[in-house]
């Protein structure tokens, strides 16, 4: 039998021979602190009675495995990865008892031990193909079924699943079992297991089928820190936009989140028992990003329990059907619904430069992904299938009328709940309700990968009359589309110190030339604007005069989503090489000064660093560096008091600093012979500050540990793993690469944390020797670790930070030596080769100097 990876033939091979009614699975948390005891029976029909098929279940052992009441041989019948099933009935009762192993990679069943008071702590996380690896099971999303859950465990803890927990029966001394209630019909990797003694808060939400138990839950060390009443806030808001919006209601019994550590993502939208990564519960003074965010993903996973849950896709290459719709769906409840009412900006400043982003890596693929096999899609949860499918929805929404989107997506889940669709279940239904044909347009935007460039001409007599006005349309070379959008062109002039929109002309925009009448005749504004609103997905460029006016007066825009769009469309111009790294740090150390929209001012000072420490040329960078971390300082000092702000400065002066800047203000402020007013030196900022010490080698090893020893939590733990890595040594970054990379008891989250300080690091000698090591390790690393793992070890330690012309010819060569190397594998180092080339690309302009000089 073939290995883990389940292809999409196999898939609908077995969808089509069986059809699964349900699961009862018992486990029991109590056997060991390494493996429990899992038992699945599963009833299930086949169409083709005496055919064999294959059940999965990733273990270490299976005891029994029971047929139709015939014992099967689990040395024949089972291969560590799958159970094989001969000569089945046409009625079919599978019993298979096994010894499952905890995971600390944040997959299948993951088991944490609090250090602050030595609690165990667990959390089932499936998505996409490891609910095998807690049960047996047909893992796929379209054999859906019941699933009832019988646990065991210590009688102390909670148990949380999809169903209502039950009251746990004694079951032996300090021992219980809770039996839960059968789910209705949905997708294994949708179920869950929560155990452990986490604290709760209760709550309840009304909804139009009545009221709904809300739970939330924390680990006892992070209680002191939960603010539920935020968390219920954000929640009881979505409940009513959702069920309003789909005119569906919420289809499951109660509604839990958990916020857990150790996790690989934001969150995971399991039906009615919400895993969130426990960043969330802020033990410290965070951004507003962070806390926007926050509430950014609760909406999310509840947006799933409609888009995935009650309707899910047949199989994983419309998994753009749940992501992308769960974040549009999510942004317009946030921004709709919540006090976040710029959520949209937010949405253009993260999500969708994240799309480009990714839409312009060699990988890059349609919305509708080409996925053959599990591994393909294990690494397609990217900025396509989430940001950039949610810009594509908005496009949609534009291009056909909100009304008649809405209304479409009503009919879609009244007839398909509780099943499987496709793409083409979802065009059926839109284009009744909006009466255009959505086919072309969806082979253009959901069929076809790129991004298009937006760019104006305007003809100007010379008396500032704009005699010619044109949109130009551009594809890259190798995704040579040409799309349709629907757009606004905004007009804006200045008055005082202000640009002011004075005007809004919204048109389609097709072919490679749209000619923009209304604009003809009028004088030249003072800025043009295409895209305004942000309604397409597009790169947009400025005219001169306009680029001009931004540079001249970067702070003139009195709303935050214009402002957003011409400094994405500067970031933009200097990854594409055509305008110096250098210019763009100009324009944004002029930008920041007053900025007040979080996420912006986040993205922004991302940017600077990228700018300033990859783009740059490196002849120029070492002044650049210096100036640009000065700026910073004088920045935060600034800016007004206790501000968000004045955080996010602080922190990106000291993310900046390296050996031979100068370390007092920053060792001042973590000693508290330096104050700021209004900075909290709290708990996560003293762990920037002393991180960016070590960084500038000013500060030791065991300075290190004694901060751990202030801050002995999983999070200490993480940032203490980060801190040494960052040390400016060639026997800091060796210990990070051992430990993390040859090295296999971290848990998945401080090896993310080592990998993070690894890369830290200005001096490229530090880094040089370790290419050799990395491309070496590639095989052997992604063969022996499981894929969250591999993929932290792939891209968290390649060396980016040279961003030499040496590493690019070394990467470019593994690649060309290693084409039978596994697809996911090798996607994840062709878009690390890249980003290295598009650094040396930005370095090599930048080399040119400014253009806009005097």
């Amino acid at each position: 039998m073939p290995g883990k990876n389940l292809t999409r033939e196999e898939a609908a091979e077995r969808a089509a021979l069986l059809s699964v009614e349900s699961y009862d699975v018992s486990l029991d948390l109590t056997t060991s602190e390494k493996t429990f005891r899992s038992r699945s029976t599963v009833t299930f029909s086949c169409t083709t009675p005496g055919a064999s098929s294959f059940i999965d279940f990733i273990a270490d052992s299976v005891e029994s495995i029971e047929l139709n009441g015939e014992s099967l041989d689990p040395a024949e019948h089972f291969d560590g990865v799958r159970v094989s099933l001969p000569s089945l009935a046409e009625h079919n009762t599978l019993t298979v008892d096994g010894t499952a192993v905890y995971m600390n990679t944040g997959e299948g069943l993951h088991r944490f031990v609090d250090p602050v008071d030595d609690e165990v702590y667990l959390y089932s996380q499936f998505e996409v193909p490891d609910s095998r690896r807690m049960f047996a099971v047909f893992e796929q999303p379209d054999l859906k079924a019941t699933f009832a859950f019988t646990v065991t465990g210590p009688a102390h803890w909670q148990i949380v699943s999809c169903s209502p927990t039950p009251e746990p029966t004694p079951a032996g001394d300090g021992v219980a079992t809770w039996a839960f209630t059968p789910t209705g019909r949905i997708s294994s990797y949708v179920t869950a297991i929560v155990a452990g003694p986490y604290d709760v808060v209760r709550d309840t939400v009304t909804t139009r089928g009545g009221e709904v138990p809300l739970g939330i839950y924390c680990r006892k060390s992070l209680t002191p820190h939960l603010d539920a009443d935020n968390i219920f806030d954000a929640t009881k808001r979505g409940f009513a936009f959702f069920e309003k919006e789909f005119d569906q209601d919420y289809p499951f019994e109660k509604y839990d989140q958990i916020f857990t550590p150790e996790y690989n993502m934001g969150a995971m939208e399991n039906v009615g028992c919400v895993t969130i990564n426990e960043v969330y519960v802020f033990r410290a003074k965070v951004p507003e990003a962070l806390v926007e965010r926050r509430a950014l993903t609760i909406l999310h996973e509840l947006a799933h329990m409609w888009f995935g849950n009650l309707v899910t896709m047949r199989w994983w290459n419309d998994l753009w059907l749940n992501e992308s719709f769960a974040e549009w769906a999510s942004t317009t409840c946030q921004a709709e619904a919540t006090q976040w009412e710029t959520a949209w900006t937010t949405f253009s400043a993260a999500e969708k430069s994240w799309a480009y982003r990714q839409d312009q890596l060699s990988s890059t693929h349609p919305i509708v992904a080409p996925i053959r096999d599990l591994d393909d899609v294990e690494v397609n949860f990217d900025g396509i299938t989430y940001a950039k499918g949610a810009s594509v929805l908005k496009q949609m929404v534009a291009y056909v009328g909100r009304e008649p989107f809405v209304a479409g997506l009503r009919a879609y889940f009244a007839k398909h709940a509780w099943s499987n669709t496709t793409l083409d279940d979802l065009l059926v239904e839109l284009e009744a309700t909006s009466g255009r044909d959505l086919r072309a347009w969806s082979k253009l935007w959901l069929e076809t990968a790129g991004v298009n460039t937006l760019r104006p001409v305007i003809g100007v007599d010379d008396r500032g009359g704009i005699t010619s006005a044109v949109i130009e349309q551009t594809h890259a070379p190798d995704f040579p589309t040409l799309r349709p959008h629907r757009l606004a062109v905004g007009l804006y002039s200045l008055e005082g110190d202000h640009l002011v929109r004075t005007d809004r002309i919204e048109l389609d925009v097709d072919g490679e030339r749209t000619e923009v009448t209304e604009l003809v005749g009028r004088q030249q504004p003072d800025l043009i604007l295409v895209n305004d609103d942000d309604l397409a997905y597009a790169k947009i460029r400025l005219d001169e005069r306009s680029l001009a006016t931004v540079l001249a007066h970067p702070r003139a825009f009195t709303d935050s989503l214009p402002r957003a769009l011409v400094l994405a469309s500067a970031w933009d111009m200097t990854r594409d090489a055509e305008m110096s790294a250098s210019d763009l740090v100009d324009l944004l150390l002029a930008s920041l000064p007053g900025e007040q929209d979080s996420t912006l001012l986040r993205t922004l000072l991302g940017q600077l660093a990228t700018a300033t420490l990859s783009y740059s040329d490196p002849a120029k960078r070492p002044a650049l560096r210096d100036r640009v971390v000065r700026a910073l300082a004088e920045l935060a000092r600034s800016a007004e008091a206790g501000s968000d702000a004045q955080l996010q400065l602080v922190t990106a002066h000291a993310n900046l600093l390296a050996p031979g800047d100068d370390t007092a203000w920053v060792a001042g402020l973590l000693d508290g012979t330096e104050q700021l007013e209004g900075l909290a030196v709290d708990t996560d900022m003293r762990w920037t500050l002393l991180t960016a010490l070590v960084a500038a080698g000013a500060a030791p090893a065991d300075q290190v540990d004694a901060e751990l020893a202030r801050d002995n939590t999983a999070t200490g733990r993480e940032r203490s793993a980060r801190a040494k890595a960052s040390a400016p040594t060639a026997e800091a970054k060796q210990a990070a690469w051992d430990s993390a990379v040859v090295g296999t008891d971290l848990p998945n989250s401080v090896v993310e944390a080592t990998a993070l300080g690894f890369g830290r690091a200005v001096d490229p000698a530090l880094l040089a020797p370790f290419v050799g090591t990395y491309l070496a390790s590639l095989r052997g690393a992604w063969d022996a670790r499981t894929h969250a793992i591999g993929e932290v070890i792939v891209t968290g330690f390649y060396p980016g930070s040279l961003a030499t012309r040496e590493l690019l010819e070394q990467t470019q060569a593994w690649l060309d030596a290693n084409e039978d190397a596994p697809a996911g594998l090798r996607r994840l180092v062709s878009e690390n080769r890249d980003a290295t080339e598009r650094s040396l690309a930005a370095q090599a302009r930048d080399a040119q100097g400014s253009a806009f000089s005097a």
